[in-house]
């Protein structure tokens, strides 16, 4: 029996071909990066705060798309990924907090299978009896991996409850592949995690700039922080229907509507040309043109935690 396969919405973005790939491996051969630059470590990292938290939201970056969200008494972790190489290259920085300094964790959620966002190592590894979160079409493969945890897998919309926490998974325009031969056999999005109106997390994922963003802001009008990937654009003619500019992941931030922006999916491997110090310069050139407001744009270090309270973050 054939394997259901996924589209994105715009049919045009499709997977590359092999003779794109070798195109863009040989410009590559031609570039050369300055890759010293480091995002560096937060000075003072939360373990204690994140450890006792029972009702307030944090949100604190592991790195590239790992993020620990605590909301109402949940502990969230995003694409959890701890691995120390992707492929043959080692990891540009170590991960914010270590498996061990995080608290056991309540929900995993996955916004897709590529290895960056799905390391098989590090789902085994963490504490807790989490119930897993995964795109349509990955229920299987995680039945098996977290034998013995509750998996729901959703399809673009849908939504499950744990507690008084929403948890709905969202469109994205991408591509999965993990073997030669399961090319889009699953799907891929983003995820809103929604308490309140004052209390909602967007977490994009991975994606190209897309209709999409703006029927997320339609469908959730009160996004509170915005997770946005920046990184892994370039070349752009190649990565463009997959990942987003910077400049893009702006505007996609604009048509969600969220009040805060917080950059994710650069400075922990180097996945394509760009390189950390670009994709930020480029973000708050961007940010700065349009003359938006500095205070809506956190720039979070490894292992910082950003408090959201009643009065304002700390």
């Amino acid at each position: 029996m054939a394997r259901k396969r996924y589209s994105n919405l715009d049919p045009s973005a499709t997977v590359k071909t092999f003779k794109e790939v070798r195109r863009w491996q040989k410009e590559r051969k031609g570039k050369v990066k300055d890759l010293s630059y480091r995002i560096g470590q937060a000075e003072h990292k939360q373990q204690a705060l994140l450890s006792s938290n029972q009702s307030e939201l944090t949100i604190t970056w592991i790195g590239h798309s790992t993020f620990l969200v605590q909301i109402a008494g949940l502990t969230i972790v995003t694409d959890p990924v701890w691995a120390s190489r992707m492929g043959f290259a080692r990891r540009l920085e170590e991960p914010g907090l270590t498996l061990d300094e995080i608290p056991p964790v309540d929900v995993i959620l996955l916004s897709h299978s590529h290895y960056d966002h799905l390391h098989k190592g590090s789902l085994r590894k963490i504490k807790g009896s989490p119930v897993v979160l995964v795109p349509e079409g990955l229920g299987s493969m995680m039945r098996k991996l977290m034998r013995g945890k509750e998996v729901h897998e959703l399809p673009w919309w849908g939504h499950v409850k744990i507690g008084p926490v929403e948890f709905h998974f969202v469109p994205a325009q991408h591509w999965v592949r993990r073997t030669l031969t399961d090319t889009n056999t699953s799907l891929w999005g983003g995820w809103v995690i929604k308490r309140s109106e004052e209390e909602t997390v967007y977490f994009a994922g991975d994606s190209g700039y897309f209709a999409g963003f703006s029927d997320i802001g339609v469908r959730f009008p009160d996004i509170t922080y915005a997770l946005m990937p920046i990184g892994a654009y370039e070349p752009e003619w190649f990565m463009g229907a997959q990942h987003v500019s910077p400049e893009e992941a702006v505007q996609a931030f604009v048509d969600v509507r969220a009040k805060q922006f917080i950059p994710m999916h650069y400075g922990a491997f180097r996945l394509a040309d760009d390189t950390a110090k670009e994709a930020l310069d480029r973000l708050l050139a961007e940010w700065q043109r349009r003359g938006m407001d500095s205070n809506n744009l956190k720039l979070l270090k490894h292992g910082e935690t950003l408090w959201h309270t009643a009065n304002g973050q700390k």
